[in-house]
């Protein structure tokens, strides 16, 4: 089947998947959950309506570049505490998790007329595409020209030009969606309105140096 490959690279991403209370965390590679909801945004579709088709899609990562984990907080006052008023002498921390200076190439596998719909959607994204969080914008785009790819998940990761110099020459993680596995629980189960995600199992490979100068 068909492939998409979206490039994921910016300054700053966070794709949070087990954000508890006032804490917000990161995985070291993007969610499943997050760049579909990406692709919501481009695509214009309402955090109310459904997203079956798009989970339907199988998802893979190719990390060209470790990201570094960064903390940084947040503080809010005015909390409404437990008898339902507001505490003016209260402020709340909230620590936040960012992943900084990483690089990823997202694969998608499915329907190739669903695929070639977001191709076009992230060319000319209906709403501000962000990577993880509002403050986290995409640098380059996120769209790939020659992203709509005839190969499986597999190969389109692996044969794609590298996206930072020289991370052809490095040992590269490849995580793939399989029927075991570690499990990540970003599969979104319901319109994202609903915060409603399921577990899926994801598979470690290793991509090895290349011998050959990189493309």
């Amino acid at each position: 089947m068909p492939t998409l490959l979206l490039r994921l690279q910016g300054p700053m991403q966070s794709w949070g998947t087990t954000s508890r209370f006032d804490e917000r965390d990161t995985q070291m590679e993007p969610s499943k959950s997050g760049v579909l909801g990406l692709i919501c945004a481009a695509l214009g579709r309402d955090r109310s309506e459904p997203v079956d088709d798009l989970a339907a899609l199988e998802m893979g990562v190719r990390v060209d570049r470790e990201g570094v984990v960064l903390r940084d907080y947040q503080t809010a006052t005015g909390i409404i505490n437990a008898a339902g008023k507001v505490d003016m002498n209260r402020t709340v921390v909230s620590p936040r998790y960012y992943l900084s200076d990483a690089a990823f190439l997202v694969g998608f596998e499915g329907d190739r007329s669903l695929l070639a719909q977001i191709h076009r959607a992230l060319k000319t994204p209906h709403w501000a595409l962000v990577l993880g969080r509002k403050g986290c914008l995409p640098s380059p785009p996120v769209y790939l020209p020659d992203g709509l790819r005839d190969s499986d998940l597999l190969a389109a990761l692996c044969d794609y030009p590298e996206l930072v110099k020289g991370a052809c020459q490095q040992v590269r993680r490849l995580l793939l969606e399989a029927t075991e596995g570690t499990v990540r629980l970003d599969q979104p189960i319901a319109p994202f309105a609903d915060r409603r995600f399921g577990p899926r199992f994801v598979l470690t490979e290793q991509l090895e140096p290349e011998e050959m100068p990189c493309p």
